[in-house]
């Protein structure tokens, strides 16, 4: 079994999709620059042809003589390369390349690069491209978790950039979390993944019409996809509230993962401080009864719904129309049940509909789990636990069980970015 292992990963890099490809290697001023090294080897023992272009503060961090030797070609850094009025063309790269990987990249470059700010020529090659880019970002944790990191992130991907997601772990400030730059294998892979799906699909395109009803690479094309994130608030009086301590995380990296896809999303999002793709039909609710009301609406002309929300189920029967004063004797509410907006979808669904609930469970998961598989009519579940600590409420991570009437299949602890693929690949298995 080793032996026959080994053989299979010797083939596996013998048929590399890299082979022949040309590549722009974009670098930054970031510590992570030593690997793009490995990066470079990773891609040209594949079989590609590297060409980088570096950012004046990545020389600080890695020399272009090392990385000429690598690549066997000038490393491009300036415009003006002789003061005899030649000069590197950003637009000839543009069109030269079969893609764009720029790894490692800084909160700074990607602030460019979201707002065309074509100050240094990595960022002009990049406004140029007109192949696929691939971007890595690097930096410290709280620079990553800042909102305007994250929504330069995502005005990337709306671009159609794609965004190959840090690591966890132990960074160069000594701190640890979330922003350390993908390892430089991973890197090599998603691009030769990239490649290879590609290629089948155009092998799809060029099969007899007998298969015209497959989905090409998987895709969610056409497919009109309902999602619901984040908490719900219900009042007690016009200050104070019921909710709970979802941020909404899981239910918009669900949405993006599917734009990504090709689907048409409508993400109904309670209370929650995020954004997401423009081209996500986005509807903002507050209470359990408007994300009802928006997703039976919405679920009609839907070919699948997530529901990712984490809906309050109960809410005050009275809801004070002025604040309520402290008093000696305490308060006591009388709550009611809210709307059981799964339970409303499973009844609608029509055969060609898919629904996939969310159970968050705090003791008896998976049979708390299935026991809402059938009362929902769902066609999976997602379960997550409270007694798995960084997940669930608030966290970047998530770890999940994904429970059908066929069995089930438990994922390693990852990030939300990645539970979202797993979710979404079970999902095209059935649509």
């Amino acid at each position: 079994m080793k032996l026959t292992g080994i053989l299979m990963h010797l083939q596996a890099k013998n048929n590399s999709m890299l082979k022949g490809k040309k590549i722009v290697l974009g670098i930054t001023g970031s510590i992570a620059a030593y690997k793009s090294c490995l990066i470079i080897r990773g891609l040209i023992k594949r079989g590609a042809e590297v060409q980088v272009v570096i950012t004046p503060a990545g020389k600080e961090f890695i020399t272009p003589i090392t990385l000429s030797a690598l690549t066997h070609k000038p490393v491009i850094s300036e415009f003006f390369s002789q003061r005899d009025g030649t000069w590197h063309s950003h637009v000839d790269l543009g069109l030269w390349a079969d893609a764009m990987l720029i790894a490692p990249c800084t909160a700074s470059s990607l602030g460019k690069m979201a707002n065309g700010i074509a100050d240094n020529m990595l960022i002009t090659t990049y406004l140029s491209m007109k192949a696929p880019v691939f971007i890595a970002p690097a930096m410290d944790l709280d620079m990553y978790r800042h909102q305007s990191t994250q929504h330069n992130l995502d005005l990337l991907r709306s671009y159609g950039n794609h965004i190959i997601e840090p690591e966890s772990g132990f960074l160069a400030s000594g701190l640890e979390g979330k922003g350390r730059m993908e390892e430089p294998e991973v890197i090599v892979d998603t691009l030769n993944k990239f490649f290879s799906e590609q290629s089948s699909q155009k092998s799809f395109g060029n099969q007899t019409s007998s298969s015209c009803g497959e989905k090409p690479g998987g895709e969610l094309t056409g497919k009109r996809i309902l999602i619901t994130a984040g908490p719900t608030y219900e009042r007690i009086d016009p200050v104070r509230f019921i909710g709970n301590y979802s941020s909404g995380k899981m239910g918009f990296d669900l949405a993006e993962e599917c734009r990504r896809r090709g689907a048409e999303v409508t993400l109904i999002a309670g209370p929650v401080a995020l954004e997401c793709s423009p081209v996500i039909k986005r509807i903002d609710v507050a209470s359990c009864a408007e994300m009802y009301d928006a997703a039976v609406k919405a679920f009609a002309d839907s070919d699948a719904a997530i529901l990712s929300a984490a809906v309050a189920d109960f809410a005050a029967e009275y809801v004070s129309p002025t604040k309520i004063k402290r008093g000696p004797d305490g308060l006591t509410l009388k709550l009611k049940p809210t709307h059981d907006i799964a339970s409303s979808l499973g009844k609608m669904k029509k055969p060609n509909q898919k629904l996939v609930a969310f159970a968050l469970e705090t003791n008896d998961e998976e049979n708390n789990a299935k026991g809402k598989l059938e009362r929902k009519n769902a066609d999976f579940i997602v379960l997550n636990s409270t007694r798995i600590p960084g997940t669930t409420f608030g966290s970047d991570d998530n770890k999940i069980k994904i429970i059908s009437r066929n069995g089930s299949h438990e994922y390693d602890k990852k990030p939300k970015t990645e539970v979202a693929v797993d979710i979404i690949n079970e999902l095209e298995k059935i649509l």
